[in-house]
């Protein structure tokens, strides 16, 4: 599909809390739609609503709290007008994740016929029982693994990382941070690690720098690029455009 990903690939995105997940894998579902593959979201940690809006300020580079306020000026009513319009035509379908696990997913995915790329956000929210939670999340990534194969069509979650060792010097994320019985790095395609290193280190020369670290590629060798994180308008550019 659009983008370097490919139908039948899970994708897991990792990151500290706070780190950006969520607005970096919208930022995916946002571009695979404006570039023409149907994208579905489904979303644990913001009501549908909520998730349309910070797609909208994501577009229109609003920021988001003005966007709330409705303290707008002709400049920014004019970029929201615009990305309104765009979004009508190529927004991805965004819901609330329902309560049920993987088989509420498929009954979304049933639902939204010709999807190409599924954003689950995030795998936490598979949980069905909590009473063996390493063994039922590492169930998950496997079903989404299948999902994205016999759906063909690319799943791209998102996971925070339980494991990490806060005692270590380096806070990049690694594989093994990821937990769940090793099921992300036996099951994913591909394994993205995000890292914002002023969510650890007061320096306001920190601000807005992230970097994306591909941690496992089935197909490929490892890599990692360096971003910048626009915090109010929730949006990730690529360095040499910010």
């Amino acid at each position: 599909m659009h983008g370097g990903f490919r139908a039948g690939d899970l994708i897991v995105l990792g990151g500290d809390a706070g780190s950006g997940t969520s607005s970096l894998a919208l930022a995916f579902a946002l571009r695979a739609s404006a570039m023409g593959s149907p994208s579905l979201v489904l979303s644990s940690e913001y009501s549908a609503a909520r998730t349309f809006e910070r797609a909208l300020t994501s577009v229109s580079r609003v920021p988001l709290e003005t966007l709330r306020r409705g303290s707008l000026d002709d400049a920014a009513r004019t970029a929201l007008s615009a990305a309104a319009s765009h979004l009508r035509e190529r927004a991805p379908v965004i819901l609330s994740m329902e309560l049920d696990g993987v088989a509420g997913v498929t009954r979304a995915v049933d639902a939204a016929r010709g999807t190409r790329l599924l954003v689950i956000d995030g795998l936490e929210a598979l949980l069905t029982d909590p009473s063996s939670r390493d063994d039922a999340l590492a169930y998950a990534v496997l079903a989404c693994k299948r999902l994205a194969v016999t759906r063909d069509m690319v799943v791209l979650l998102t996971a925070h990382l339980p494991n990490i060792d806060r005692a270590r010097r380096d806070l990049r994320p690694v594989l093994t941070d990821f937990g769940v019985r090793g099921a992300v790095s036996a099951h994913a395609d591909l394994v993205l690690g995000l890292f914002r290193e002023e969510l650890y280190q007061s320096d306001s020369a920190l601000v807005g720098a992230a970097e994306l670290h591909l941690l496992k590629h089935r197909t490929g060798d490892r890599a990692y690029v360096d971003l910048y994180f626009d915090a109010p308008c929730l949006r990730f550019e690529d360095v040499i455009e910010a």
